[in-house]
């Protein structure tokens, strides 16, 4: 239905207002909102109430500490970071809080997993290293070239497959100097001795 000339049909209240009743929204064809001003105002009036929306009850905060919103917690600013464009200038999540989103964002972001999943994996193997069975599991191991997790290993077990560049063939030759067999020269023939490669 065309709207007469001067008019504009309000989307929320259905009625035909003069375009001076509309807000400006330059994004729009006609330069208009879609609803009229008087709608605009009973919005925005009843949304604090709860009508629309769940709000949450207020929560009496001591000078000095503020509330976080993840864990809905009062803490004392020493707990929150710093943000500048923040208008207390600290983050509305706690260092606590921040940590443990921060971690699970690191999982998913590189590894594809959660951290149940970490944690389950960790349980499989009985809560320690799957290469020295002896050092707690701390540290998700992936293969490099397909990014598929393999395990969770200790520290140093992690960092010594990362340092022998995760070829077998090195470890193969570790275990085997480890062992006291590599480099050993072996004897050819009477006095001629072979040097290891």
């Amino acid at each position: 239905m065309p709207e007469r000339a001067g008019l504009k049909r309000c989307v929320r209240c259905g009625e035909e207002r003069p375009r001076a009743a509309f807000g400006i929204k330059r994004s729009n064809l006609d330069g208009l909102q879609r609803h009229c001003r008087d709608c605009a105002t009973r919005y925005h009036l009843k949304a604090p109430t709860g009508e629309d929306r769940t709000v949450r009850p207020r929560v009496e905060v001591p000078e000095g500490h503020k509330l976080c919103t993840r864990c809905r917690e009062v803490k004392p600013y020493s707990e929150y970071h710093r943000k500048a464009a923040a208008s207390d200038g600290l983050h509305a999540r706690c260092k606590a809080c921040r940590a443990v989103e921060g971690q699970a964002g690191h999982l998913k972001r590189k590894y594809g997993i959660t951290p149940a999943e970490r944690d389950q994996m960790i349980a499989d193997q009985g809560g320690l290293c799957c290469l020295c069975l002896r050092a707690p599991a701390v540290h998700v191991d992936h293969c490099h070239k397909t990014g598929k997790v393999r395990g969770v290993l200790c520290f140093n077990c992690n960092t010594g497959l990362g340092l022998l560049k995760e070829k077998p063939d090195r470890i193969l030759r570790a275990a085997e100097y480890l062992e006291g067999h590599a480099w050993k020269p072996t004897i050819v023939a009477q006095g001629v001795y072979r040097q290891p490669s």
